[in-house]
């Protein structure tokens, strides 16, 4: 008995440890530690660092210039958001929430895509914490019922579609068409445009018109405005420089209380959504390294951060807005499955690595190189 006891705490103390991570206080430096006093190969770590500054996302700098080549496809695409020419290749590397690594211009703001999901999923998550939405489970339409979820399929999708992008809400919002965002590379405009939704819950399909559906409905259900929510409830408490943004389009404004607001996007690809700094992201990062807690203060539920990062059924790769590393078409070999991350256009990422006490932000890196820079992180750790 007396053995179990002790073996107990032993592992209670090691789990405590393991936890006890550095947290940088508002705008002050942030506490760097060599590699070697971590027990990472600092030879290694600089090979990881120089590959990130060798594979610079092959796109045009004018971030306008790339997102129309990058969407040329689209019908009636066009830019509805603002856009910011962007820096070079950036980025940082926590170990215990110590800087270890850092390249390039990471106080710079820049655009940051469909990173921008990872916070919205994260506004959801609060909503849930403080009991605006019960459950994800829950229908949509419960809670928004200005004709957004009516008719027979719309009326079906959950939060929970909604966050794992498998709602296949049909119809318009802010000028942009659901079947027109990302269509299929096989077929004509009318084989997909008047092709029947998928069943809610079955296929997931990345789509930002769906994306900006969730924002809308998230702006209602707070009656607030996106970027007030995150400032107030997370940015601010994690000591959050004062140099970040939330853009939605020009024309998606909404009414609330009387109130005119703005309807943010979840993304970049016609413009908008967070513009902000590698340091940024990397304290946002290190919130959900330490399972939603910045020093004693639990911001968002652990309970959300493991629901976000469960998969999802139709991929097995997909949680609520945030990317995982399980065996399926988007893992990273030889890597730790437990290993999420957000990833935007252009090779913007945060990696959360819990079993190395890591968080790895980067920006503008070839998108297919990422896999390949963390495999070479990862053997600085050994």
């Amino acid at each position: 008995m007396t053995y179990k006891i002790v073996l107990w705490l032993f592992c209670a103390n090691f789990a405590v440890a393991q936890t006890n991570y550095y947290f940088p206080k508002p705008n002050s430096t942030w506490e760097e530690k060599l590699p070697k006093e971590v027990d990472v190969s600092p030879t290694k770590l600089q090979m990881a660092i120089s590959f990130a500054e060798e594979n610079e996302y092959s796109g045009s700098r004018d971030l306008r210039i790339a997102i129309l080549k990058g969407f040329e496809r689209e019908p009636f695409h066009e830019i509805l958001g603002p856009t910011k020419k962007r820096g070079g290749p950036a980025g940082m590397i926590l170990k215990n929430g110590y800087v270890i690594a850092k390249w390039g211009e990471v106080k710079r703001v820049d655009m940051t895509f469909s990173v921008t999901k990872s916070y919205l999923s994260t506004m959801a998550g609060l909503a849930e914490d403080k009991g605006l939405v019960a459950s994800t489970k829950d229908k949509v339409i419960d809670y928004i019922w200005d004709g957004t979820f009516d008719g027979e399929h719309n009326s079906k999708i959950t939060w929970e579609h909604l966050l794992q992008q498998n709602s296949a809400w049909s119809g318009e919002l802010w000028g942009g068409k659901d079947w027109a965002d990302r269509p299929p590379k096989e077929g004509g405009i009318d084989d997909w445009k008047f092709e029947k939704p998928k069943e809610p819950g079955t296929v997931m399909e990345y789509n930002d018109v769906r994306v900006n559906v969730l924002a809308y409905s998230l702006t209602h259900v707070w009656r607030k405005p996106m970027p007030l929510v995150l400032k107030e409830n997370i940015m601010d408490k994690i000591g959050a420089s004062t140099t970040w943004r939330w853009h939605g389009y020009e024309n998606a404004w909404t009414e609330i209380d009387g109130l005119k607001m703005k309807s943010v996007t979840g993304g970049g690809h016609s413009g908008g959504g967070i513009f902000i700094s590698a340091e940024d992201m990397a304290r946002f990062g290190l919130l959900f390294l330490n399972d939603g807690r910045w020093k004693g203060e639990q911001i968002i539920s652990e309970k959300w951060i493991q629901k976000a990062t469960t998969p999802s059924k139709p991929n097995v790769n997909y949680g609520y807005m945030w990317w995982l590393n399980k065996k399926g078409n988007r893992h990273w070999e030889g890597l730790s499955e437990n290993i999420y991350y957000a990833a935007g256009f252009g090779g913007n990422f945060i990696v959360i690595d819990k079993q190395n006490d890591l968080v790895v932000v980067t920006r503008w890196l070839e998108p297919s190189k990422i896999g390949e820079f963390m495999k070479l992180l990862n053997e600085a750790l050994d």
